[in-house]
């Protein structure tokens, strides 16, 4: 009966009209859980057996946003040092990206710096950018507090929110937040671009990305953040 089911839904997946394809793009050190955050928002599944990813691999979902239908194609970029020359083809294009660290390794939160800065000099920029740090659910083993995260994220424009790829927490509010924002930059540029056809003296217009505010996880505010000086997520 189950399998009759899925079999349905998959059909109905099949059977709707994708208004919009968005590619989001994870980066971060290797074995900082990338692989997993995608795996538990594409597909509701964690593996414990899980290898670094070798090269760059993408999964798929559909879901509806604001009664459009949404399919976000999300590539998952190698951490290790010596395919970077590779992936950084894979950020032209993207719409979005999801910049990952680990929070009980301090290393990886101290790479998140070149991992944006790398981001921005290849992707366009709009593109929306979300921090999250992972494995949450380690919070007796945290090398970096989240108030380090979120004066970054602050100060760079970053979304913001940690995570476990472990327990499911907050990843899907972390993607969606990211599909939701990237809809709503592709349909503020369709509207500028037909109520201001003209926008300078040569016909040409310009959108420029404008800074985004930081946001929580959702069980944590950041006025109520910045009062702690650790996380026991």
């Amino acid at each position: 009966m189950n399998q009759e089911m899925n079999g349905y839904e998959a059909e109905a997946v099949k059977e709707m009209r994708i208004d919009y394809v968005y590619k989001v793009v994870v980066i971060g050190d290797s074995a900082v859980g990338k692989s997993q955050l995608l795996a538990r928002f594409a597909k509701n599944e964690f593996s414990y057996d899980s290898k670094s990813t070798i090269g760059v691999e993408f999964q798929t979902r559909t879901l509806t946003i604001k009664s459009k239908v949404i399919k976000a194609q999300i590539w998952d970029t190698a951490g290790q040092e010596r395919y970077r020359a590779v992936t950084s083809a894979y950020y032209r294009g993207a719409l979005g990206a999801v910049v990952v660290y680990d929070i009980t390794k301090r290393q990886t939160f101290d790479h998140v710096a070149r991992w944006v800065d790398e981001l921005r000099a290849h992707a366009d920029g709009s593109i929306v950018i979300m921090l999250i740090g992972n494995k949450a659910d380690l919070g007796d083993r945290r090398a970096v507090p989240t108030e380090d995260a979120v004066e970054f994220a602050q100060d760079q424009g970053l979304f913001f929110s940690e995570a476990s790829a472990l327990s499911g927490d907050n990843v899907e509010s972390a993607f969606v937040r990211v599909l939701e924002e990237i809809y709503s930059n592709v349909t503020s540029k369709k509207t500028l671009d037909l109520d201001s056809p003209k926008l300078n003296g040569n016909g040409n217009g310009s959108l420029h990305g404008s800074k985004i505010d930081v946001i929580a996880g959702s069980d944590l505010e950041i006025s109520e953040m910045k009062k702690l000086s650790s996380c026991s997520c």
